[in-house]
């Protein structure tokens, strides 16, 4: 799975909260500076050809939807990062969210409850 640029990453966004439609249909879905739809419809191009997408074809008209799921992506993400910028270790992870004050005691109350629960499955 090739990683996505943030036009890419955000078109498929919207993909994935929609499941399939047209570059308008996209594009009407996209916040505001919208990018022009020429633009648009490159980056759907890429991301067809990267993968994520397929099209059915109407006439003139191609109709996208979703090849590879938001979890697949967002699993694929996390692990590269774990594996580029922390060793491989979520233990790492952890340590740099708790020193960067982005989890707080609480969080990490529950994030111990989510383990013993893992080790009691």
């Amino acid at each position: 799975m090739e990683d996505l640029i943030p036009q890419e990453e955000q078109a498929m966004r919207v993909f994935w909260k929609i499941e399939r439609g047209i570059v308008r249909d996209i594009l009407d879905h996209l916040p505001e500076p919208k990018p022009p739809y020429t633009t648009l419809a490159s980056t759907i191009k890429s991301l067809e050809k990267k993968g994520y997408l397929g099209h059915k074809t109407y006439g003139k008209t191609h109709e996208y939807f979703v090849l590879i799921m938001e979890s697949e992506y967002k699993k694929k993400k996390i692990n590269r990062i774990i594996k580029d910028f922390f060793e491989g270790s979520v233990e790492n992870v952890l340590s740099f969210l708790v020193s960067e004050k982005k989890l707080t005691s609480k969080e990490l109350e529950e994030v111990n409850k989510l383990i013993e629960k893992g080790e009691e499955s």
